[in-house]
């Protein structure tokens, strides 16, 4: 929330001159990864791509407004494209995994933790309305999107997918499962809520599934987390090794 130039700068600005050249360059389709955050908090969970799109942060708006000009370059210049919201992507295959500097997302940090890299976890927030007080995500593995970005290229028509398992787990439902994964304790710590965080965000993907064909793969958290956590243990400092 400190930055909103960075993400209309990057999710905006930069992918409109990614558009024009596309129109220029007669490209047959355009993928682009959107995101839940466009939704902000959602009226109804599961959410299905006809929810209300009213985002609370930079980053769902500026994805939201790039959303809107594909929607007008598909009407205007005959720009077929494909928006695939993600939910919380995750997971590492046996090659690639997450190093990001600094590191922002929950199971890599969590992780962290469990490795030593890290003394606790900061759990942002546990007086949500959700059963645990903590934020609820529906995670999807990195395999998932790729599989689901191939499919896109054959998409019947222009429009939207979300893309999640349609699974809901909450933060402290994740470090659970981390704890089952690697054996290690997670020391956490709760602290106030962040700007900017929904409580829930949980994708109905059914319409992907029907027009696309796509079924993840990795459907429990336990299986997403197991695949980073081989993949942290095989690269202790990242990419920088």
């Amino acid at each position: 929330m400190k930055d909103p130039g960075k993400y209309f700068r990057n999710n905006l600005s930069n992918a409109i001159n990614l558009a024009d050249a596309a129109v220029a360059g007669k490209v047959k389709r355009f993928v682009f990864s959107s995101t839940a955050a466009t939704f902000g908090e959602p009226e109804t969970v599961p959410i299905p791509e006809t929810a209300r799109q009213l985002p609370i942060n930079p980053y769902g708006e500026s994805k939201l407004a790039f959303e809107k000009v594909l929607y007008w370059y598909h009407r205007i210049h005959g720009l077929q494209y494909t928006a695939l919201r993600y939910f919380n992507a995750a997971g590492a295959s046996k090659n690639f995994g997450e190093d990001h500097n600094p590191e922002t997302h929950l199971i890599p940090i969590i992780l962290q933790v469990a490795a030593g890299k890290r003394d606790r976890l900061m759990v942002f927030g546990d007086d949500y309305d959700t059963p645990d007080g903590s934020c609820i995500r529906d995670y999807i593995h990195v395999i998932d999107l790729a599989q689901a970005h191939m499919l896109a290229l054959d998409a019947p028509e222009s429009g939207h997918y979300n893309l999640g398992t349609g699974n809901g787990l909450s933060v402290f439902e994740i470090v659970e499962s981390a704890r089952r994964v690697t054996g290690h304790p997670i020391p956490l710590e709760v602290a106030p809520r962040r700007a900017g965080d929904p409580p829930r965000l949980i994708a109905d993907s059914t319409r992907a599934r029907r027009e696309l064909g796509w079924k993840p793969e990795f459907e429990n958290a336990d299986a997403i987390i197991e695949s980073v956590w081989r993949w942290l243990k095989k690269h202790p400092d990242g990419y920088r090794a």
